[in-house]
């Protein structure tokens, strides 16, 4: 920067070199040469431009921040700041604000028509005439105004009832479990990550997992220990080994159509899993957002039924098999853990929206939301069998992917050299989208894996999609091939 390459300091003055540094760097932002806002060079940068060690310029920017002229961040670099009575002559920086965030998922460059990654329900089938025919039932009712008043972080009492009368008679809930409402299993996420994975402490998940219990782990500063993930679920062998080396304290479970890969937990798989909780006195959380999407095969026990102790805690939703815009949740635990819980939502967001609570409890108790679910799982079948059929169909030679009994996800593993990445680029130019494998893991780049979320999608959509998915794959590897032919060969010596 121009303001700094005249800068002169005299190492035969009495003044130590960082402070006159310090002192010059002063001189230029009280000169407004340097308005706030403005990021500094790095340090190493600046050392190599003024012919200075790095220690020099990094004790400077230690008394200009001690004087309160400037503020680092971790991995972004020091900017000015603004001075009490000093007025800013533009817009304010927002970026040298913010605390570093871990970025997001990249924004498409081109249109897209057939979108495999958002795992979500169609619109399309949302039961829209019995939605306003009850909503307008709950506005017009006489608790209307008492549901639209503040209400308990619990969550709105009579749909707890509901839920745990529900949970009970099922076997899932025992006589000390409480429940709790939650903005969508998003929110139970992150209220368990403030309660039990502050800074460092060991989480055990599956591997790969759903990106959003990453991020939101993550950001709590768990230390989070990948357990991989076969086609039956999460390897039981590889935890028990990972829980007796590394002594996590909570272990995360998807056990029925896990996101991203769509495994479901065999029986004896679930018991052991429950049996290493209780013998290693782990905290057991099963996420089990997807288990009433079942579109073949037997229903399995939940692992909190398998749990004799009652300390398994439980997270369910209704965004995957109603209306996921609503954002209602719960988490069946025991009373002391819900008691935390309620604490910490009461903190976030007071209590979650309690019309779409009641309208929601209406929904269920009026046999609608079965008769929805019913529909949902017939046009699910039709969904899972047009992705595999599409997989076995249009995938490359040499490709792996899952075979889900139901759920809205499926797994795919590219044969090499195949890359998740360059094939989204490929894709996205046709119109099509997915995740890259990358995404779901804290550790492993999974970099020729990728999800496909179909459960928003029409049969036609993701048969097309995936054939487009499939010749887009032919393509890169037939480029491959073709480079590798005209590669010189080596010489026999």
């Amino acid at each position: 920067m121009a303001h700094f390459s005249s800068l002169h300091l005299d190492p035969g003055l009495d003044t130590p070199l960082y402070r006159q540094l310090a002192d010059a760097i002063t001189g230029i932002i009280e000169r407004g040469s340097l308005p706030y806002g403005e990021k500094l060079p790095p340090t190493r940068e600046l050392a190599g431009q003024l012919g200075l060690n790095r220690t020099t310029v990094s004790a400077a920017y230690a008394q200009l921040e001690e004087a309160g002229l400037i503020e680092g961040h971790v991995g972004r670099g020091s900017f000015v700041v603004q001075r009490p009575g000093s007025s800013s002559s533009g817009p304010m920086d927002w970026d040298a604000v913010f605390a570093p965030l871990e970025a997001g998922f990249a924004r498409p460059a081109h249109e897209i028509e057939i979108n495999f990654a958002n795992s979500r329900p169609s619109e399309g089938n949302f039961p829209l005439a019995p939605f306003r025919r009850l909503s307008k039932q709950v506005i017009d009712g006489p608790e209307a105004a008492e549901i639209l008043q503040l209400g308990s972080p619990h969550g709105y009492a009579p749909l707890r009832r509901y839920l745990l009368e529900q949970a009970a008679a099922a076997g899932i809930a025992r006589k000390g479990d409480d429940l709790i409402v939650t903005n969508g299993c998003q929110q139970a996420l992150d209220l368990l990550a403030r309660l039990f994975a502050p800074g460092g402490s060991g989480v055990a998940i599956e591997d790969p997992v759903y990106h959003g219990l990453l991020r939101v782990f993550s950001r709590a500063g768990a230390n989070l220990l990948g357990v991989p993930v076969t086609d039956d679920g999460i390897d039981v062998e590889a935890l028990e080994e990972l829980i007796r080396s590394h002594h996590p304290r909570v272990l995360m479970v998807t056990p029925s159509f896990q996101n991203p890969t769509g495994t479901t937990l065999p029986l004896e798989r679930r018991k052991r899993i429950v049996a290493l909780a209780q013998q290693f006195g782990m905290v057991l959380v099963e996420n089990d957002i997807y288990s009433e999407l079942r579109y073949c095969g037997k229903r399995l026990p939940t692992l909190k039924e398998l749990d004799w102790s009652g300390n398994t805690i439980l997270l369910r939703s209704y965004s995957k098999v109603s209306f996921p815009g609503l954002r209602v949740g719960w988490v069946i635990a025991p009373r002391a853990v819900v008691a935390r819980l309620a604490e910490a939502k009461q903190l976030s967001d007071l209590h979650s929206d309690q019309l779409s609570q009641a309208v929601l409890l209406r929904f269920a108790e009026s046999g609608e939301l079965e008769r929805h679910l019913e529909r949902t799982r017939r046009e699910g079948v039709e969904r899972l069998n047009a992705v595999l059929r599409a997989c076995k169909r249009h995938l490359p030679p040499g490709a792996r992917f899952t075979r889900p009994e139901g759920g809205m996800c499926l797994w795919i593993e590219l044969p090499e050299p195949l890359r998740a990445e360059r094939l989204l680029s490929g894709a996205e130019e046709r119109g099509v989208s997915f995740l890259p494998g990358r995404y779901f893991s804290a550790r492993r780049s999974h970099a020729r894996a990728l999800r496909i979320s179909f459960g928003g999608l029409t049969p036609d959509q993701i048969t097309r999609g995936i054939r487009i998915i499939g010749e887009t794959a032919a393509e890169q590897l037939a480029v491959t091939v073709a480079r590798a032919s005209f590669e010189p060969a080596a010489a026999l010596v």
